[in-house]
């Protein structure tokens, strides 16, 4: 893969191996998921501008329950919800923020922290895969993603396909249900209140490093 200065791009140079590698048979079942994704829309009520964060208990990579206001700092927090470490996407948007975001939000003093519905175990294998130095949490049962209106599941038909490729969703997760959020970045502000968020409802499209940049100066 090349090193690229957007998501978009090394998703593009990611895309046709991993056809290649999984044939076209699955390829079209998950292009026809994201297509019906896409026709979906973001759902009514998701979470928008102007809304307050919910309190939250989320499980650090040691199993252990954590306030979610405890993690947070005094000012402004990026939270970027991810469906999992098996979702290949995932994992290219989480190491490029990596490299591209979190030494910019450091700078300005701004926490970071990925979230998703995974056990502590999965957790910490995206850390590893990604080498992330920024804050990875669970959250069990998808319970803050769902005050947040952005969860949904694979389709049945990109569950069979997953079966195929030797794997579960439901697996991963914490509640033993194959339920993802959506891939979305939410930006408070130090009152907690949503600056900026941006619902990806196809999981290949990722918020851009300059976008969230630009939510978080404009506070």
């Amino acid at each position: 893969m090349t090193t690229s200065n957007t998501i978009a791009a090394e998703v593009a140079d990611f895309v046709p191996g991993f056809s290649n590698a999984v044939g076209p048979t699955l390829t079209a079942v998950f292009d026809e998921e994201q297509s019906d994704l896409r026709a979906g829309g973001v759902p009514d009520g998701a979470v928008s501008v102007g809304d307050a964060l919910p309190a939250a208990t989320v499980v650090d990579v040691r199993g252990e329950s954590r306030d979610l206001a405890s993690l947070l700092s005094e000012g402004p927090a990026v939270l970027v919800f991810y469906r999992g470490a098996w979702c290949p996407f995932c994992n290219i948007t989480l190491a490029h923020y990596q490299r591209a975001l979190a030494p910019e939000l450091d700078a300005r003093g701004v926490r970071l922290i990925a979230i998703s519905p995974q056990t502590p175990d999965g957790t910490a294998s995206a850390v590893e895969k990604g080498e992330l130095g920024y804050t990875v949490v669970s959250d069990p049962g998808n319970a803050l993603a769902g005050a947040l209106g952005i969860v949904t599941a694979p389709s049945a038909a990109a569950q069979d396909a997953h079966t195929q490729l030797g794997f579960a969703v439901k697996d991963s997760n914490a509640d033993d249900t194959p339920a993802i959020p959506f891939p979305s970045v939410i930006v408070v502000d130090a009152a907690r209140t949503v600056a900026f968020a941006d619902i990806k409802v196809d999981y290949t499209q990722r918020t851009e490093t300059a976008e969230i940049l630009a939510a978080v100066d404009a506070l």
